[in-house]
């Protein structure tokens, strides 16, 4: 997601700001590269706008003629209208009942928005869920829709998948050429890439399709004018084989590679395990940090073992640990080595320009998820949606299953905006803890993530059980499995809850004013023996080191103590 691309843009050359601010992540795990055979689609639903509710559409039938108002999703515009489906399927979030998840990032690219479109990037996915059964047919679905009404957005990557396959769809529209009253260019450019079995991918907001096979129908489709548009506005001149994608359509520039690339080369290291391919990570660095164009990594590679839910869902905290691009290393961490830059993302001093990092955890995140498509299953009990709200790294994910019908209160689209406060929110209640942990984040993170890790393990060891429960009742009745594992999905999402408003309490009480209460070996806090509720005297661990010399260079002669 990338609201208001445009205007994004132009704040930034304003600022002289080579990066882009708001962005997304996706990862993509094929079947043969996760541990239980599941098919895995992330996304971090990134904007400073976005509020973090789980959308929710109940399966329907209309009669022939029935019209669908079309509104973008990033700003609820009225785009126009188009016919309805005959039979729509249940969506949960980002799936539908049928266990395809559909995603994205925006790459923006060149200029060729179409302002009479009616089908939006957002409105393609939503609408697609509630038509396809597969990614095959979600793909289709989604191009006839733009060739037909018109493509609103910039230039989209899509993740599609389904309990067997996993695609990346990357698309463009091709700008406004208008002969009497219509536009010859409606529609848009695209081209879908199989990702192979075995193998991971990402997305970050830049087009990673490059050159693709020609004559390869089940890895790759493309629309029929994907290179003769190009050449025809004059961008390509090449040979049909060597033609690419985003080279064409979204050329790389600093801050594709630095703000979103880079988010692809952290990922890739840590699924790998250090290596991207047959190559250690630090091969693309000088890509990574926007030195160099030519190194561009893989669209995909194989992961050095197998992956599970967990794992795949810590790789979307990742804030470059580790890796040159690691933020807690400089003075930008101020004294508690937080891993966080503040908006807008470069900044000017003595007329050189600066840029903050922008990693896969982000503070601005809406919502994030992680879907899980299982083809042993049947599809009432195959797909689980992995939910979350605000930044990855300090929420947790609570299982949804995708045949669920209806979905917890605290996550319910109207409970609360991002201008009206609910108390029974979890966008609210997780944004709470977030912004006490960014005070002091060396100390009250690993608070967080122990309870985050807690819930998600203890999600996961039950999911056996309740896939067995489930499937007893799915032999009596498919409907009663659906009663039970909605049932299910909407506890666990509110205990979840629960369990965020008891650890906003004790967040507050122990690390008050800089302190830290102590604790004896059971977590109770320790008074201090007189028996009228007085803490021991707190612990002060003060600054970072680091922290502590740039204070000294700032104002040390004026601090300096006898």
């Amino acid at each position: 997601m990338k609201k208001s691309i445009y205007t994004l843009l132009a704040i930034a050359a304003l600022l002289l700001v080579p990066v882009r601010g708001e962005s997304c992540t996706n990862l993509l795990i094929t079947k043969g590269a996760s541990k239980d055979g599941s098919v895995m689609v992330t996304y971090s639903a990134d904007s400073h706008q976005l509020y973090g509710e789980l959308y929710f559409k109940t399966a329907n039938s209309f009669v022939p003629g029935t019209m669908l108002k079309i509104y973008e999703w990033d700003t609820g515009k009225y785009l126009g209208e188009i016919p309805q489906a005959e039979k729509t399927y249940y969506t949960v979030g980002n799936m539908n009942e049928h266990q395809v998840i559909i995603t994205e990032t925006t790459f923006g690219g060149r200029d060729l928005n179409d302002p009479n479109g009616i089908m939006d990037y957002g409105s393609l996915i939503y609408v697609t869920l509630q038509r396809a059964k597969s990614a095959r047919e979600a793909i289709k679905i989604m191009t006839d829709l733009v060739k037909d009404y018109g493509y609103y957005s910039s230039g989209e990557s899509f993740s599609i998948a389904d309990k067997n396959e996993v695609w990346i769809l990357e698309m463009i529209g091709k700008g406004v050429k208008m002969e009497k009253g219509k536009n010859l260019n409606k529609g848009a450019v695209w081209v879908a890439v199989r990702i192979p079995d075995g193998y991971v991918s990402a997305h970050a907001n830049q087009a990673r399709i490059t050159t693709f096979p020609l004559n390869d129908p089940e890895n790759c489709i493309y629309s029929p004018d994907v290179i003769s548009f190009a050449r025809e506005s004059g961008w390509f001149k090449g040979a049909d084989k060597d033609f690419s994608f985003s080279d064409t359509y979204a050329p790389l520039d600093f801050g594709a590679m630095r703000g979103c690339e880079a988010r692809v080369w952290a990922a890739f290291n840590i699924m790998g395990k250090g290596m991207i391919g047959d190559k250690p990570y630090t091969y693309y660095q000088d890509y990574a940090m926007g030195h160099n164009a030519k190194n561009r990594m893989p669209l995909y590679i194989k992961p050095a073992e197998k992956l599970t839910v967990k794992m795949v869902a810590d790789v979307m905290r990742d804030h470059y640990e580790g890796t040159a691009l690691d933020m807690t290393k400089d003075i930008g961490a101020g004294g508690h080595a937080l891993p966080y830059r503040w908006r807008p993302m470069g900044f000017t001093v003595d007329g050189e320009r600066y840029t903050n990092e922008r990693a896969i955890a982000t503070q601005q995140t809406g919502f994030w998820l992680l879907g899980q498509a299982r083809s042993w299953l049947p599809d009432e009990i195959g797909g689980i949606f992995w939910f979350g709200v605000d930044d990855a790294a300090t929420s947790a994910l609570t299982p949804i299953y995708s045949s669920s019908t209806r979905v917890p209160e605290c996550f319910r689209v109207g409970n609360g905006n991002m201008t009206t406060y609910s108390p029974t929110s979890a966008f609210w209640i997780f944004n709470r803890v977030a912004q006490f942990a960014y005070l002091l984040y060396d100390r009250v993170y690993p608070e967080v993530k122990k309870v985050a890790d807690k819930h998600e393990m203890d999600a996961l060891e039950r999911t056996a059980a309740i896939d067995a429960a489930a499937m007893e009742l799915y032999k009596i009745s498919p409907e009663k499995a659906r009663e039970f594992l909605t049932d299910y999905s909407v506890r666990t999402a509110q205990d979840l809850f629960d369990k965020w408003v008891v650890l906003d309490q004790y967040l507050l009480v122990k690390f008050m004013d800089g302190n830290v209460k102590k604790q004896d070996s059971n977590g109770c806090f320790i008074d201090n023996g007189n028996g009228k509720n007085i803490p021991a005297s707190p612990s002060q661990p003060g600054y970072s080191e680091m922290w502590k010399r740039a204070v000294k260079e700032s104002a040390g002669e004026r601090l300096k103590s006898m």
